[in-house]
């Protein structure tokens, strides 16, 4: 009977093998095309109800045709010459003639120094990939021929053009460099030259059915793709998914010792660690569904996209890895191949790390959470709370050079104006208003097209906002459809009057030039007084948006889901180690050690981030992208633990489960942890400054974890407390007995 058993158990994981690779046959290639499905475009990522995005919808009325404006740069420091000009005109005429640029082009503006000229390049609203081809061509123009003039394409159509082609270089570099640093840190683990194969294998064939699956549903709409999802699902699904892949691993090499045949082995180990993997799955998936409450389109698209790579890595990981061991057996751990006579080897490093914990509990979970509190005084090095475009980027791109020479030699928001709608009889008072605030260099209305044509400079160079192409909600700009004129001059008719203000459904749009950068904090502290001063003129019904009101309403945005998402999160997660741990106290603790975790970790990394890295700030978003991944992926290492110190408690008592379950899982949870760490430690090699603090938060985020609470606080928390950590179960009522409340015993069984 146990024979065909064993037969029949083999052949169901042939099978399940065969059937894998038939699926990741099919899934496989798909890995590769979602690029073709990410829209790192200008789709609108503010709330409908957010005055920017009113702002938005007013302003596709005082224009005929949308567009994306790039702004081309020359300068001479020596001084502009007459053949500097005639270059810009004669490039104004050349940029016309490109597929997808709205000619006529305005004349080219002069700065104050005539040392540098600037011309605006409208171009028509498109997705990412078809604005850059766009600029790729006016850089290539404008650099033609430019006698010893600097030249650079800036302005929202060069800061997209600049994101594009770093997120499009995304599914090589960065599944290399992941599938590089896995393959080390197993050979490291395993030190076999064949097991190896098998978590990564299984790894792979998570990224694939995540791939597949992700693909269709962006490619239908039911979900959106964009860059920073695209490069977060890579690192995420093979980070978790080698953890999954350790753990259960580690629990059938432990089962080997106890079992003859490897199909009773997979059996026993898979009941054993079914329950912690799907906990902390699910743990995982709660948490970034969370991320559907955030008012912020680009936060919400990360939240789905992440949950479907966990939710593929967890069937993989629970059919086609258990079927890929059984099927190698015990010769997949060869040189060192798990005998039925060594099971106490097991974690033998770790008895050490036990013996102390039992022995110096309290000292030891009182020191550990002084040195979180300290690391987390970190928290007062923050910073400024927001990345300026010039900021986003690790590398000089050449948008942030050209920007760097537009804030050189001209006014600060000089072509980023405050868009103010406002009725036609109020637009006096309200102009008259906004001048007398501090930060305002000048307010015009936009004026009606004169003989001719439309007035030049119809489009606002504060240009197109490629929604989700910056991570974290950080985004380099604004559509506003009906802008600033060139170098702030009103345009006349053919006798020089002044024209009309255009009227709008009985609105007109006045522009208030600002004297700080557009992307400054400066900036938006005037929109918001500007918004302050225009809301209280009577019948004004006046609408504020812009480039820094779009920032500013991000930033509010941002605040509001952090409030709102931070709580739930925790919520969830209690309920799911509540259920799990069939305890109330327990959970609780658990979730206070994580979140002193993330504070520590948020601390620390403020501290690289301003004095070590030289970063001026962190993205408005990056706190909560920070705590989602660090709380939701750090509580899964307590889970681990902790799901086996129960099983543990219910056989020996918990204080001896306590220090048992921190033996047999030290190795693994060390393991996983430095596994996840490394993955989305990869995402630093992507030049932009928000994935880098977002890689570095997780990976010393889960170091944390795994070397400190999860190794010392949890578990001299734990010992402590004996059986009340169960409370209110039966286990905290019956382990009396067993557990004999000796910590001599506990301490001496290890």
């Amino acid at each position: 009977m146990a024979g065909m058993r064993n037969r029949t158990g083999l052949l169901i994981a042939v099978a399940v093998v065969l059937g894998w690779l038939v699926i990741g046959g099919v899934s496989g290639p798909y890995s590769g095309k979602l690029g073709q499905v990410a829209t790192n475009d200008n789709a609108s990522f503010l709330p409908s109800d957010a005055e920017a995005t009113k702002a938005q919808t007013l302003a596709k009325g005082f224009v005929e045709q949308p567009t994306t404006p790039a702004l081309v740069v020359y300068e001479r420091t020596s001084g502009i010459t007459e053949a500097d000009k005639q270059k810009a005109a004669a490039d104004a005429v050349k940029f016309g003639q490109i597929p997808g640029v709205v000619s006529p082009l305005p004349p080219p503006v002069p700065s104050a120094d005539n040392q540098a000229l600037q011309l605006i390049v409208p171009i028509s609203d498109a997705e990412g990939d078809q604005i850059r081809a766009v600029v790729d061509k006016i850089r290539t123009d404008a650099q033609a021929d430019a006698g010893g003039l600097t030249v650079h394409v800036a302005g929202p159509a060069g800061l997209l053009a600049d994101l594009v082609e770093v997120f499009s270089s995304i599914d090589g570099p960065l599944l290399l460099v992941t599938l590089f640093v896995v393959l080390v840190i197993l050979l490291i683990v395993y030190r076999s030259p064949v097991l190896w194969i098998i978590p990564l294998l299984a790894a792979g064939m998570s990224y694939s059915l995540a791939a597949l699956a992700v693909y269709f549903m962006a490619d239908s709409g039911i979900i959106q793709l964009n860059g920073q999802a695209q490069g977060i699902l890579t690192v995420l699904v093979f980070g978790a998914g080698t953890d999954y892949a350790l753990l259960m691993i580690a629990r059938y090499r432990e089962e080997l010792h106890h079992h003859i045949r490897p199909v009773d082995a997979m059996r026993a180990a898979w009941r054993g660690a079914v329950p912690a993997i799907l906990a902390s799955g699910s743990t995982v998936i709660a948490g970034l569904l969370c991320l559907l409450l955030s008012s912020l389109n680009s936060n919400r698209a990360l939240g789905p996209v992440s949950a479907l790579g966990i939710g593929a890595t967890l069937v993989v990981m629970l059919t086609f890895l258990p079927a890929l061991l059984v099927l190698g057996g015990r010769w997949a751990f060869w040189p060192k191949v798990p005998r039925d006579d060594d099971a106490e080897a097991i974690g033998r490093l770790w008895h050490p790390t036990a013996r102390f914990v039992g022995r110096h509990s309290r000292l030891v979970w009182a020191l550990t959470t002084l040195g979180l509190l300290a690391l987390a005084l970190g928290l007062t090095q923050q910073g400024e709370s927001k990345l300026a475009q010039t900021e986003l980027f690790i590398q000089r791109t050449d948008s942030v050079a050209g920007q760097g020479v537009i804030t050189k030699h001209y006014p600060g928001g000089q072509g980023s104006p405050a868009n103010i709608f406002v009725t036609a009889g109020a637009a006096q008072q309200v102009t008259a208003a906004v001048k007398g605030i501090q930060g305002v260099a000048d307010v015009k209305p936009l004026t009606a097209a004169g003989p001719g044509g439309a007035a030049p400079g119809g489009q606002q160079p504060g240009g197109s906002q490629p929604g989700g192409s910056s991570p974290g909600g950080q985004q380099p700009g604004g559509q506003q459809p009906g802008g600033q004129q060139p170098g702030g001059q009103q345009p006349g008719g053919q006798d020089g009057t002044p024209l009309p203000p255009k009227v709008v459904d009985g609105r007109v749009q006045l522009q208030a030039t600002l004297t700080d950068p557009a992307d400054s904090s400066a900036a938006e502290e005037t929109v918001r007084k500007i918004r302050e001063v225009t809301h209280a003129v009577p019948g004004a019904n006046a609408v504020v948006g812009g480039f820094s009101a779009i920032d500013l309403d991000t930033a509010d945005a941002s605040t509001r889901d952090r409030n709102v998402i931070i709580p739930v999160v925790l919520a969830v997660i209690l309920v799911i180690l509540a259920l799990l741990l069939r305890s109330l106290l327990a959970p609780i603790l658990l979730v206070l050690t994580v979140v002193l975790s993330f504070l520590a970790t948020l601390g620390l990394c403020f501290i690289l981030f301003r004095h070590g890295f030289g970063y001026p700030g962190s993205d408005a978003s990056f706190p909560l992208f920070a705590f989602v991944f660090l709380v939701a992926l750090g509580i899964d290492y307590n889970i681990f633990l902790m799901s086996r110190v129960r099983e543990e408690s219910l056989k020996r008592g918990t204080r001896s489960g306590v220090l048992r379950g921190l033996v047999v899982t030290g190795g693994v949870i060390t393991s996983a942890g430095v596994v996840l760490a490394a993955t989305f430690s990869a995402l630093t090699i992507l030049p932009l400054v928000v994935l880098v603090e977002l890689g570095v938060a997780v990976a010393v985020g889960v170091l944390l974890d795994t070397i400190v609470v999860r190794t010392l606080l949890v578990p001299a928390l734990a010992f402590d407390l004996g059986r009340k950590i169960w409370w209110p179960s039966a286990l905290s009522r019956t382990d009396k007995n067993l557990d004999g409340e000796s910590r001599d015993r506990a301490t001496h069984e290890q």
